[in-house]
């Protein structure tokens, strides 16, 4: 993954890709054509207003946060790992309820001591060296991994983007004068920049809701158990996390620790006991260098 820096004229191309803008040859791979022929195919602003977000839509607002996200925190440079995260990442991601978003799910890790991790819209999900640490084995790390997938399976950053300003940003994609560089252009920028800034917000200031986590937390155990790791890692990890509200990152976005280990510990309560193959994962954990 690499990190850019998307400034108005970065938007406008991005919002091209999306919807069309007259003026701008752009060969653009089947995949993406239908998301790019909506707004000049839809007749009529007041259906074209109320439509969800589509899968690719969801992708590149997705990738515009994760590039916000990379300016404040540098990525670790370490293949080895990298891998070893995807690798984890994926075997959850494909148990979960939503196995396959529009051009998978990525995973980085973020080279800050800060623990956290951010479930980018549409499948990038980005974990700090500080919460790697955090984790023992590669069940606990399988649980923050599949609670991060269950948002982006429930699509909660994208629900975060103020339904009055995706209503304007369609009905304003919907004009002719859209298609243009001039009149309502710069309008619609303003209006995608705004959408991002809605996801940004929630994922790294202000955090999803209760509901939200705890309906996260329980897809995550269902994913692990899916997947065939612990269910009682998630448990684990909140332990963990139990009683340092104050220490910022992933403790500042979230609900208080007590609340939500309470509830996972009902659906599948931490263990000390483990399996051979849980001691072999726990074994191929430990030699990573974080």
């Amino acid at each position: 993954m690499r990190a850019t820096s998307f400034g108005p004229t970065a938007l406008l191309l991005m919002a091209c890709l999306l919807w069309g803008c007259s003026g701008v040859s752009l060969d653009l791979p089947s995949s993406v054509q239908p998301a790019a022929q909506i707004a000049a195919k839809t007749g009529a602003k007041a259906i074209h207003a109320s439509r969800p977000i589509s899968d690719s839509e969801e992708y590149y607002v997705g990738r515009a946060v994760g590039a916000r996200i990379l300016a404040k925190y540098p990525l670790y440079q370490d293949q080895e790992v990298t891998r070893y995260v995807n690798k984890v990442g994926l075997t959850v991601a494909r148990k979960s309820s939503r196995p396959n978003p529009y051009r998978g799910y990525h995973f980085a890790v973020l080279d800050t001591p800060e623990p956290n991790a951010f479930a980018c819209p549409g499948g990038t999900i980005l974990i700090t060296r500080g919460l790697l640490k955090n984790c023992a084995t590669e069940d606990e790390l399988a649980a923050v991994l599949a609670h991060e997938v269950a948002h982006i399976a429930n699509k909660d950053g994208i629900k975060s983007i103020s339904q009055a300003r995706w209503t304007e940003v369609a009905t304003t994609l919907g004009t002719e004068t859209a298609k243009q560089y001039g009149g309502s252009a710069g309008q619609m920028v303003t209006l995608f920049e705004g959408s991002i800034d809605d996801v940004f917000k929630t994922i790294v200031v202000n955090g999803y809701s209760r509901s939200a986590e705890e309906s996260a937390d329980r897809e995550a155990v269902s994913i692990l158990r899916k997947a065939g790791y612990n269910p009682g890692a998630l448990a684990a990890v909140l332990t963990k996390m139990s009683g340092k509200e104050g220490a910022g990152g992933i403790y500042r976005t979230h609900p208080p620790t007590s609340e939500r280990l309470a509830k996972v510990q009902s659906l599948a309560p931490a263990s000390s006991a483990s399996s051979e193959k849980e001691a072999v994962r726990t074994a191929r954990f430990q030699q990573l260098k974080i």
